[in-house]
């Protein structure tokens, strides 16, 4: 057990709530994900507006949630090691990355925008790589969380 779990046991369980509720958005933004892949070929009906905007609003709630929740949680921590602290500041810019790759996709699509339907397949392909390379960055900063 980290000396920072002993002195704060509550930060702890903070950290795995926190972990947790990240855990639980990121299953459902595959979850949805996936269902808007499903749509392909894409066309302008309701349908696929609907899931696209449902889609852009967890996206984005997600992503808030790891870089803002986490990140501040890491960052804020005075009982945190310097070595996670450093570890954190590293990984930081490259989840930055990834969340303004999911910023311009919600700002494309969030009201279910149809208009660029044609460059959705693409738009989905390249977020789902800033999206599984978000999950190891996140899986590392929660990990530096419970130390």
């Amino acid at each position: 057990m980290s000396i920072a779990v002993q002195i704060n046991p509550e930060k702890k369980q903070q950290a795995e709530q926190l972990i947790a509720e990240l855990q639980n958005e990121r299953q459902q933004v595959w979850s949805l994900y996936c269902h808007v892949a499903e749509l392909i070929p894409f066309s302008a009906n309701q349908t696929v507006r609907n899931k696209l905007a449902r889609f852009s609003e967890m996206l984005i709630d997600y992503v808030s949630l790891g870089h803002f929740g986490v990140c501040e949680s890491l960052f804020s921590g005075s009982d945190n090691e310097d070595s996670a602290l450093s570890a954190a500041r590293e990984i930081y810019p490259e989840l930055s990355s990834t969340t303004q790759a999911a910023v311009a996709f919600n700002d494309k699509y969030e009201h279910g925008a149809t208009t660029v339907l044609d460059e959705l397949k693409q738009d989905l392909s390249e977020l789902g790589e800033n999206l599984a390379k978000r999950i190891d960055l996140e899986d590392r900063l929660c990990e530096l969380m419970l130390q």
